[in-house]
């Protein structure tokens, strides 16, 4: 992996981490089918307003590739984390979504986009530990409504993953801003129903509008759109390694921001989530690209 890449999956993992927060912010104000609707119809005006000024054109041929991922990628895995912030704590749910590498990394084997290896695997355990140290967790109770909220976030992941080694097919024949838009346009279709079901009882704060504000435009929008153009030149299994780093963030946000203490394991725990992404992702800033081959006469 190239170091443009590894430094841009860093970055899109420095904006997600920040979207827990934001959702347990906003979830319980507005509700999670209209948090999800209203993010996703944000999400929607950004990349048309984007994909008009570039002059995109719209793949509505691939209408019903697009609307399969639009379910697994956006309308689903939104509506799941909404809703399992009512119940859980943001970093619960960030160490929750790291389960993403797993599911991408077996999907990607399972559709032949990628190949399975001890040294992706080793990543995956060595994430999970790391995120395990740095978070140092408080107890929850475990509850019939904790235990639906932590399967709706590994349900969440679950979406994710499969759709990552998709996502790459398509990024082979559409362009990462046409892929993005369209998603979010038939996920719209998919969410609007229940979000002018549940509007009259949505509430409004000047936090959560801010909150709804950053989760549609940039982390849904924007990020989207950077997240495409980075899987089309890396591998899904990759393309899933920032699910490690997101729980690094939301830590590190959170003591810059709002004065939390650092957890005795953020270094040690720091370090394996590193060690475990160069392994998921093959990033290595010591080696040198290796020459092109010329091709035989």
């Amino acid at each position: 992996m190239k170091t443009r890449h590894f430094a841009q999956l860093v970055g899109l993992s420095a904006l997600w981490g920040a979207s827990f927060l934001f959702l347990r912010i906003a979830s319980p104000v507005f509700g999670p089918q209209v948090l999800a609707g209203a993010r996703v119809l944000l999400a929607t005006l950004t990349l048309a307003v984007i994909m008009r000024l570039l002059r995109h054109r719209w793949p509505w041929e691939h209408w019903r590739e697009l609307t399969l991922l639009g379910a697994l990628s956006v309308a689903l895995p939104f509506l799941l984390f909404a809703w399992a912030a009512l119940r859980l704590p943001a970093g619960y749910s960030a160490l929750l979504n790291t389960t993403v590498v797993l599911f991408g990394t077996l999907s990607a084997a399972w559709f032949k986009e990628d190949t399975l290896s001890a040294r992706k695997l080793l990543g995956c355990a060595a994430g999970a530990a790391g995120v395990a140290l740095i978070v140092r967790l408080g107890p929850v109770q475990p509850d019939a409504q904790t235990l639906l909220a932590a399967l709706a976030c590994i349900g969440a992941a679950f979406c994710y993953g499969v759709s990552t080694p998709l996502m790459k097919r398509a990024t082979q024949r559409i362009q990462p801003l046409a892929i993005s838009a369209s998603i979010h346009v038939f996920a719209l279709g998919m969410v609007v129903p229940g979000a002018v079901w549940s509007l009259p009882q949505a509430g409004y704060t000047t936090p959560a509008l801010l909150s709804l504000l950053v989760l549609g435009i940039i982390t849904s929008g924007l990020a989207y759109w950077l997240h495409l153009r980075i899987v089309r030149h890396v591998s899904p299994v990759a393309a899933t390694s920032p699910a490690f780093l997101i729980p690094v963030f939301g830590v590190a946000w959170g003591h810059i921001f709002l004065g939390e203490a650092l957890s005795p394991g953020i270094f040690a725990g720091g370090a394996l989530v590193l060690l475990a992404t160069a392994l998921v992702t093959g990033f290595n800033p010591l080696r040198r690209n290796a020459p092109p081959v010329e091709p035989a006469p």
